[in-house]
This record gives C-alpha cells, sequence and structure tokens, in this order.
C-alpha cells in the first residue's frame, strides 16, 4: 500500500511526466495503483493541501487557543470565539465575514489572526488558503493606486475562485491609501454571484491601529473611575470606534463604502495592555522557548517596558511586541 501511494503521488505531483506518456499506456500503468482508492480528488489530497481539507472548526480548541495566548482581551475573545465558529458552522453564509481589529501595537491583533488561521487550516498562516496582505509592502505607492485595484480585485477573486473559504488578511490598514480598499466592496456585499464566483464562504480580516485613542480613552476611563477593565461592553466602544476610523483621514478605511454600507461586520478593539498583562505575555514566551518561568526575570523585562499616560503608567506603551526581543537578552548565551 505505501508502495502505491509513493508511485501514485509521483504521478500526481509531476504534471511533466504524465504529459510525457501516452494516454492509453498511462491509464494501464495506473490501474493496479487505483485498486482500493475511491476518487482522484482524494487522491490528490494525500500528498498536496486541498481546499476541502479544512479543518473541522472545535469551538473548545479555539476558545483554548484564545484564553491561553491572548491575554486582556475580553471582548475581542469573546466576539472573534462566537463570530468565527458562527460563521463556519454556518452552511450557507448570506455574505463574507468581516472582521476589523484595532488597537495598538503589540495588543494582540496579528497574533489572533494567526490563532485563527490555525484553527481552519492545518497550515496555519503558511496555507495555500490563508493571504496576507502588507500595505506598506503590497501597496506601497499612491501614484499606483488605480493598478494597485486591478491587482487586489484579481488576486482576491482568483484565489477564492480556487478556494472558496480563503482567508484574506490585510494588515496596516491605517497605512492603506484611501480608497484602495473599496475595490473589494462587491466581494463582500450580499450577492450569491459576482461574475460567477460566491465570496459568501471567504473571511476577510483588517488589521489597523485606526481608532486605538479612542479605545485607550474608553479604558482610561474605566479605570480611573475605579472600574475593572472587564466591565467594559462592546456597546461602549463600537459605535465611536467604528465612526472614528470612518473619519481618520490616515487610515485605509477614510470615508470607506465598506463602513458606509455595513459591510463590516464587527469591529473588534483591542484594549491597552497593563503591567500584569505584560507578565502574562513573558511568562508564555519563556513556556514557549522550553524554559522555567523565572519570576526575576519576568519582573526584570516587565520592569523595563514604557507606559503610559506618563503621570499615572497605566498602559504598556508597546504592548507585548517588544518583550520577546527584551527577553533575548537574558538568555543570549543559551
Amino acid at each position: 500500500m505505501k508502495l502505491g501511494r509513493a508511485a501514485l503521488g509521483l504521478l500526481l505531483l509531476a504534471p511533466w511526466t504524465v504529459r510525457a506518456v501516452e494516454p492509453i499506456s498511462l491509464g494501464l500503468a495506473l490501474a493496479g495503483v487505483l485498486t482500493g482508492y475511491i476518487s482522484y480528488p482524494r487522491l490528490y489530497c494525500l500528498f498536496a493541501e486541498c481546499c476541502g481539507q479544512k479543518r473541522a472548526l472545535s469551538r473548545e480548541a479555539l476558545q483554548k487557543d484564545l484564553d491561553s495566548k491572548l491575554f486582556g482581551q475580553h471582548l475581542a475573545k469573546k466576539i472573534l470565539l462566537n463570530a468565527v465558529f458562527g460563521f463556519i458552522s454556518n452552511p450557507k453564509p448570506k455574505k463574507p465575514l468581516t472582521l476589523s481589529l484595532h488597537g495598538w501595537t503589540g495588543t494582540g491583533k496579528n497574533f489572533v489572526s494567526k490563532i485563527i488561521a490555525e484553527n481552519i487550516y492545518e497550515g496555519g498562516l503558511h496555507s495555500n488558503y490563508v493571504h496576507l496582505f502588507v500595505a506598506t509592502l503590497h501597496f506601497p505607492h499612491a501614484s499606483n493606486i488605480t493598478l494597485y485595484k486591478d491587482q487586489l480585485q484579481q488576486w482576491v477573486r482568483g484565489n477564492v475562485s480556487a478556494c472558496a473559504s480563503s482567508i484574506f488578511i490585510f494588515d496596516e490598514m491605517d497605512k492603506m491609501h484611501a480608497g484602495l480598499i473599496d475595490a473589494i466592496k462587491p466581494f463582500l456585499d450580499y450577492y450569491d454571484l459576482v461574475d460567477g464566483v460566491s465570496y459568501q464562504k471567504a473571511i476577510f480580516i483588517f488589521l489597523s491601529n485606526a481608532g486605538a485613542e479612542r479605545i485607550t480613552d474608553v479604558a482610561l476611563d474605566f479605570w480611573r473611575s475605579g472600574k475593572q477593565r472587564e466591565e467594559i461592553k462592546l456597546k461602549d466602544i463600537e459605535h465611536a470606534l467604528s465612526v472614528s476610523v470612518f473619519n481618520n483621514k490616515n487610515s485605509g478605511f477614510w470615508h470607506s463604502s465598506l463602513i458606509d454600507r455595513n459591510l463590516i461586520d464587527y469591529f473588534v478593539p483591542f484594549l491597552p495592555l497593563e503591567y500584569k498583562h505584560l507578565k502574562m505575555c513573558i511568562r508564555v514566551e519563556m513556556q514557549s522557548r522550553g524554559y522555567e518561568v523565572d519570576e526575576d526575570i519576568v519582573t526584570k523585562v516587565a520592569d523595563e517596558m514604557t507606559f503610559s499616560p506618563k503621570e499615572e503608567r497605566v498602559f504598556s506603551d508597546k504592548g507585548c511586541k517588544t518583550v520577546y526581543t527584551k527577553l533575548d537578552y537574558y538568555y543570549e548565551d543559551d
């Protein structure tokens, strides 16, 4: 059986070999190998990633990942768990799932995207069906915005045509040229088909620092009032956040039809992190590197971080983003 699979794998994954063989001879050569197998697509998927090989999303597994790896983000955890699981569980969604994640650097936006991708596709961010666009890398020049719009439509259309359940992640939305993201508006709308292609099972995730000031203001107001951050509700932030992003001239969502037409399903706020959350990040990073947690080092690394406002020193300026490089200093000899 193993020999048969190996032979079949070479034939399936080497089209130049197949083309060189006359059809009848090829059929005879494959006859023995194909015995006991069900269909060509299933055979191919034994040797290469296939769109249909999506993981059966487990609500428990996703919640476990969020709880153990994402700190200080009770709102984001609840929204994303319900939104992603509900969408994947729906056999006939009316539109693609669109999530817009907002907050300062280091609060967990990119990390959450990674968690979602890994819970849907085994390859995570490396899957052929997960596509990452970085504004400053893929769309650097404002003078080329017309070209970028055409390319973006082609990339999205081509990838969804290949796999209806594709995931698209757009990073640095706050640095994207205004108007560019509107090119994909038809794909996010309530259409069964757009030029013969259905986008209803795709997921679009937008990451942005825009609106972070508003999120911080709300969190700081709660702190100054003596309230726990866990008391913050989505209703305390979401509307003000969407309006702030829509009116931010330095945001890729400035006056965007995606917001104007209510095509963003969830604006997900990522709260600024406190001292205790930095310690949580450091402990998890130590464990991931195979080290025992050393509380002295945890405290030293956390103490090196800067906080704001200047007088009250409540929130980390850079979240957990730089704690990992600072941790390197203590283990540089290993």
